[in-house]
């Protein structure tokens, strides 16, 4: 049965796209058939971290009935497909955010899963694409402000009738300054999926415009993010936090003796 999962986070800047990319591209590795759709209409950045900044179709002209919904598919080199949303400004005057149950049913009829990265915030695009999904995912860092905005995105959907898939907790360092795992679930009383590490994989896959299960299959995150993945299909994996380097660790690994 075909799901939609929403991936939303309280603020920006969390890791939300990245962790959407990431696992819509985990699970087509794994075999599923998988579209990522770009829910965040007011600042897009599925297209940019693919390397589709710009396409001649996009999911606001579906939203404002210029075009069929099919034709604003595309297809990463992974082989994952993907829905991105426009950059232009203009096109975000018009849209009809009634049609997004519609584009739901369609989605699921040609897909297993689907994925929308929401916008950050919980405004009217947000709480639209809460409507639509089955399951919602909150994306949240180790810090008290970001797990603060995690918690209000809870109660909303708890006051929306949504069920939450889980948490997943984004560049974690490890350090004292952060939240500890314990706390964070102690604060959100929701299930949590998986832990990001904050590395230089990320940000390096971003420059390369793919997802870092591609770019740096063999680093920690890649490794965490597709047994969210597998998670998310019924599989029973132990979730353990990623080991943190200290000073001398970074500097081996820089020197690849690490």
């Amino acid at each position: 049965m075909a799901k939609i999962y929403v991936i939303i986070s309280g603020k920006g800047g969390v890791g939300k796209t990245t962790t959407t990319i990431n696992l819509g591209t985990s699970l087509n590795l794994l075999g599923e058939e998988v579209i990522i759709v770009d829910g965040n209409l007011t600042t897009p950045n599925v297209g940019i971290h693919l390397g589709a900044p710009i396409v001649p179709i996009t999911l606001n002209h579906v939203l404002n009935g210029q075009a069929k919904l099919e034709d604003a598919i595309y297809e990463h080199e992974s082989g994952t497909k993907i829905i991105p949303s426009s950059l232009s400004l203009k096109e975000t005057e018009k849209i009809d955010y009634k049609k997004f149950p519609d584009i739901a049913k369609k989605l699921k009829k040609i897909t297993n899963h689907i994925l929308i990265d929401s916008a950050a915030g919980l405004g009217q695009e947000a709480k639209t694409l809460i409507q639509i999904a089955d399951e919602i995912i909150i994306v949240t860092n180790p810090e008290m402000a970001a797990v603060t905005d995690a918690l209000k995105t809870i109660k909303l959907t708890e006051e929306m009738n949504k069920p939450i898939k889980g948490i997943i907790i984004t560049r974690w360092r490890g350090g004292k300054t952060e939240m500890s795992i314990s706390n964070i679930q102690d604060m959100l009383e929701a299930p949590l999926l998986g832990i990001i590490p904050e590395e230089d994989s990320i940000r390096e896959s971003q420059v390369m415009k793919n997802a870092v299960i591609h770019t740096h299959p063999k680093s920690k995150a890649a490794q965490n993010y597709v047994n969210i993945s597998k998670r998310l299909l019924g599989n029973n994996i132990k979730i353990e936090p990623p080991i943190t380097l200290g000073v001398w660790g970074r500097f081996f690994r820089a020197l690849g003796l690490k």
